[in-house]
């Protein structure tokens, strides 16, 4: 019974009769088994996370700053066996399975950092003659335990975004990784195992779906913060109207190149972020490369780069140090991606690459003349499909971007400044990047997005001040 992965309850390592085998979606092989809560022990996690409210958000920022160091220590040195767990139950290739220990070891750094910063603001109030002599400290508190929902795509990265806020604000969490691709999580939870924090503020429960309903109804966990499809986010966000619900639902992401993007190694430059930002992860990243616009001016000299960069990407073994598109999850989600691109061939998109599928593994695609109203245009794909579409002009491309009702980040290649802050100001998505791809993502920066793509940010600080409220202290016959 050793070789079965225990859970995390309270702060300690716990077992129980119930087992489930996690499989690699590449070959199937076994990648891990682990034990699942009962309804006990699921009960015993929210009410500790209840219980020690008080007490974590009284700790001190050294004692919680020390423990979120720890683990990014922690990560950096074990990198080669986590990312080899990444890869087992994921089947992401281990090239991006090591970018992502390193991620997840940044946000847990930036979030020991940020808990030493987290000190508040004085403002003076004596700006009229009524409140001479009063002075506010502002300071955030947690808002109380959170619910911790995590997605399959990035089983630690994404789960350290939210417990490491939430650790740093003085926040008990509970996680509930995705069912598919837990073992990360419970790996975080070993390495949780080894600090002072006291017992409640963390739990990892890894639990089918079919408990997650009545974890988010607990008035226990005021909080609840989603990453994962828009279908269940929007469900949880009706479900508890009351509580405060952050949601980062995905997209189908957009890259514009702009006529002032010509010279011949900016059309490389373009070519080969998009083609391996469309592709990597097997395209199941919220900002993956799914729409391409490019200015008609360019069309003829940027399309065939991109085919030719696309087919050149390395498809295979996610173990092979050289592969950089690997499977799909599940065999399922690369039916459906198969399903959608072949909707939209026989609605009269052109096929320029890929289009097939080996299992779990689907060809890296590009199509051309895609209806407007193609699923693999409207909707999230969540797979290794890129759309490439002319347009006239920035008038063209920003209006076509903002037909979406998706809004989570685009990529605008342009060299002009105006340009650049025309997309800032007028884009309706929540982060817009110059010369370079939507998927680029620095861990501590503000990430979320607007309309169907969810409501809230992650990105350490950003985070930490979403699962807190300010309380003003007015301090009087105060002398600034």
């Amino acid at each position: 019974m050793s070789d079965i992965r225990p859970f995390w309850i309270v702060g300690r390592a716990e077992t129980s009769a119930d087992h489930v085998d996690v499989t690699n979606p590449y070959d199937g092989s076994v990648a891990g088994v682990h034990a699942v809560p009962d309804e006990a022990q699921v009960e015993a996690a929210v009410a500790a996370a209840w219980a020690v409210r008080g007490a974590f958000a009284a700790t001190s920022a050294h004692q919680r700053a020390e423990a979120l160091a720890h683990v990014a220590r922690r990560l950096v040195e074990r990198t080669d066996e986590v990312a080899e767990l990444i890869t087992a139950e994921n089947g992401k290739p281990i090239l991006w399975a090591r970018a992502e220990v390193g991620r997840a070891a940044s946000v847990f750094r930036f979030a020991a950092e940020e808990a030493r910063r987290w000190s508040g603001e004085v403002q003076r109030l004596d700006t009229d003659a009524a409140t001479a002599g009063r002075t506010a400290i502002v300071r955030r508190f947690p808002t109380g335990p959170v619910l911790g929902i995590a997605p399959f795509n990035f089983p630690l990265n994404l789960v350290a975004h939210k417990v490491a806020p939430a650790l740093a604000v003085g926040a008990p969490i509970v996680v509930k990784p995705a069912p598919g691709t837990p073992l990360s999580a419970l790996l975080l939870g070993e390495l949780l195992g080894e600090t002072d924090l006291p017992a409640g503020s963390w739990s990892v429960l890894p639990v089918g779906n079919e408990v997650a309903s009545a974890l988010v109804t607990d008035p226990r966990l005021p909080v609840v913060s989603f990453t994962g499809s828009e279908g269940v986010g929007l469900a949880i966000q009706a479900a508890v109207p009351h509580k405060h619900v952050t949601l980062e639902l995905g997209g189908n992401a957009a890259a514009v190149v702009c006529p002032d993007w010509s010279s011949d190694a900016d059309l490389d430059w373009a070519a080969t972020r998009i083609a391996t930002f469309a592709n990597y992860q097997g395209g199941q990243s919220c900002v993956s490369v799914q729409r391409v616009l490019v200015d008609r001016t360019l069309w003829d000299r940027l399309v065939p780069l991109v085919v030719a960069k696309v087919e050149a990407l390395p498809v295979g073994s996610p173990w092979d140090e050289a592969t950089v598109v690997g499977p799909l999850v599940d065999e399922r989600a690369a039916v459906r991606v198969e399903t959608w691109v072949d909707e939209a061939v026989a609605a009269g998109a052109t096929l320029l690459t890929g289009g097939s599928r080996d299992g779990a593994t689907y060809a890296p695609t590009v199509l051309a003349d895609v209806p407007a109203d193609a699923k693999v245009v409207c909707e999230e794909v969540f797979g290794p499909v890129l759309v490439l579409a002319p347009v006239d002009g920035v008038d063209d491309a920003f209006a076509t971007v903002n037909a979406s009702r998706f809004g989570l980040q685009t990529g605008v290649f342009t060299h002009d400044l105006q340009v650049a802050f025309r997309a800032h100001a007028e884009l309706e998505v929540g982060g817009v990047v110059i010369g370079d791809v939507p998927s680029f993502r620095a861990d501590q920066m503000p990430y979320g997005g607007v309309k169907a793509s969810g409501v809230g940010r992650e990105g350490v600080r950003s985070a930490m001040d979403d699962l807190t409220y300010e309380r003003v202290l007015v301090l009087t016959g105060i002398s600034l």
